[in-house]
């Protein structure tokens, strides 16, 4: 007999390091999914109402088995208390509210029994697999990692990274490669993430920041932070854009990552499946930079609108195709790299364009300010574009224009205040005929014609506004750029449900900043928190009277 329970001891040991070093684990993980299991074998055998807790010693494999039991005055649960009387019994000297160890003897495991501990010590093992797979990789997110195909499912790749697996999703692929089961692959770690059934651990072999890593590792000086990638976009397979900078002068980035015969970028081309790189230098200065994003189209001019985040380039005419470049590719991936939206026009289209910008403003300041054509065209060739910009305009630099003195801008700054004026009474009927309070205008920052947007967007009481989150008010339209389209094909379905859904915020075109959003929304919301006080009070005066 003693034998026999000595082999089970050593069996029960060499289970629990075999399992911990198998699935890497802490053996005292084992050896508490075993005591677990071995205490649900013995509820099931004793009653599964008892308190029953099992030990076992991880250095000799001793098992102790034990029911815990309370003594109290009147037995209520005759499976965790006794009696004081039956507790003298079990142990000399209880007393009421002492915990009593109730030993008890070994129970022999059935077949019923022990695969049902087999699968309470699977899960433990499982779950605690599954805690060390999040531990190692949960601040691994950002990393190159190389691991083999397991399987591709539903296009998904599924990939093994030795003590964990990968999914590189389809959208995550580089278009046109075939991934092959058995084969090596390398990608960039998205995010990591804690869900039921394990770590998700996602991969990216299409996102820019992929190409940088592996420039870091081709280029020595990135990798140094010699020089660095300022931006990078990319059409995965096809082609990519960086931005590079050096931080030592006499280092010069782009050679540095080209590298000699171009070894260091033909690398990174082969590792991306053949998928062109420009290389070209970054600049703080964004017209400089948005000539180089182009490349290799030549620039004629470059408008920047700051307020709007767009910019105007203009190209020869024999330049227009190259700058698009093929569906818009080369415009695309430099307005990503640059963060602005991008209108290529011709040379014909950005003197057309100017002529009618000039002949509107014209126009408008004729009707506006009631002044013959030669003096609007005056003020729209002195650069100004709005009817604040001459209210508001510093007399002495209204009237150092050639052919005004001070009393004709005095007028002109008076004409065009009552024109803002008229505007300004204009929207306000047509806020109180779209149904918008009075209360909404006495929000920060919110103008006459602001509130003429908000009311035709159906937001007209302070509840409505309230409602709002900041983004679904201020956030603006994405800006995309535009360029002539040279092909008759329809839109895809996902770039037209794209268009529909990117609506930006509803006063998104007025340029406000978060700051100020957010100032709005709390100023739209505090007729709430005046509304609680105000229940509050009933309240507290109806406790203090009833306490007096």
């Amino acid at each position: 007999m003693a034998s026999s329970i000595s082999a089970n001891r050593a069996e029960l040991l060499a289970i629990a390091n075999s399992v911990a070093t198998e699935k890497m684990i802490d053996k005292s993980i084992v050896i508490e999914a075993m005591e677990e299991a071995i205490q649900k074998s013995a509820r099931n055998r004793y009653g599964a109402e008892n308190d029953i807790r099992a030990k076992l010693d991880p250095r000799t494999g001793d098992l102790r088995l034990w029911r815990v039991v309370e003594v109290v005055e009147v037995v209520e649960d005759y499976f965790k208390q006794v009696d004081l009387a039956q507790g003298e019994k079990l142990q000399p000297g209880a007393k009421l509210g002492d915990f009593i160890v109730d030993p008890l003897p070994p129970v022999d495991l059935g077949r019923i029994d022990a695969q049902s501990a087999k699968q309470v010590i699977f899960q433990k093992v499982r779950d605690a697999e599954r805690d060390r797979q999040f531990e190692e990789f949960k601040d691994r997110a950002g990393e190159v990692i190389t691991g083999v195909i397991k399987s591709v499912e539903f296009g998904h790749v599924i990939v093994n990274l030795g003590r964990a697996e990968g999914v590189i999703r389809r959208d995550q692929q580089i278009p046109r490669e075939l991934p092959r089961v058995g084969e090596r692959v390398r990608a960039w770690i998205m995010k990591v993430e804690r869900q039921n059934r394990g770590p998700q651990i996602f991969l990216s072999r299409a996102h820019p920041e992929f190409m940088k890593k592996l420039f870091a590792q081709e280029v020595p000086e990135i990798y140094d932070g010699i020089i660095e990638i300022k931006a990078a976009a990319r059409d995965p397979g096809s082609r990519a854009k960086i931005g590079v900078i050096s931080r030592d002068s006499s280092i010069d980035p782009v050679g540095a990552c080209v590298g000699m015969k171009g070894s260091r970028v033909q690398a990174v081309v082969q590792e991306l499946q053949g998928e062109k790189i420009d290389i070209i230098p970054w600049s703080e200065d964004t017209a400089t930079f948005v000539v180089n994003a182009l490349q290799p189209a030549t620039v004629s001019r470059v408008v920047i609108d700051e307020d709007e985040s767009r910019i105007e380039v203009v190209v020869p005419d024999d330049q227009l195709s190259l700058a698009i470049g093929r569906r818009g590719q080369n415009v695309r991936l430099a307005s990503s790299l640059t963060g602005s939206a991008i209108d290529i026009l011709t040379e014909a289209e950005s003197s057309e364009k100017r002529s009618r910008e000039f002949s509107e403003r014209s126009k408008m300041f004729e009707e506006e300010l009631d002044v013959d054509e030669t003096l609007s065209q005056l003020l729209v060739a002195e650069g100004f574009t709005e009817l604040e910009e001459v209210a508001y305009i510093d007399l002495a630099e209204l009237a150092a224009i050639e052919g005004f003195d001070e009393e004709l801008g005095e007028e002109l700054q008076s004409r065009a205040t009552e024109a803002l004026e008229r505007r300004v009474e204009s929207f306000r009927q047509a806020r109180t005929e779209l149904g918008v309070e009075d209360a909404l205008a006495d929000l920060p920052h919110l103008t006459e014609q602001m509130l003429v947007v908000l009311g035709k967007a159906g937001i007209k009481t302070l509840d409505d506004l309230a409602d709002l989150a900041t983004d679904e008010l201020i956030t603006p339209k994405r800006a995309e750029p535009r360029r002539r389209d040279t092909s008759t094909a329809p839109p895809r379905r996902d770039q037209r449900s794209d268009r529909l859904e990117d609506k930006g915020g509803v006063l998104g075109t007025f340029g406000l900043n978060e700051e100020q959003g957010n100032e709005i929304i709390m100023a739209a919301r505090a007729h709430w928190f005046d509304d609680e006080v105000a229940e509050a009070k009933p309240e507290e005066a109806a406790h203090a009277e009833s306490s007096q």
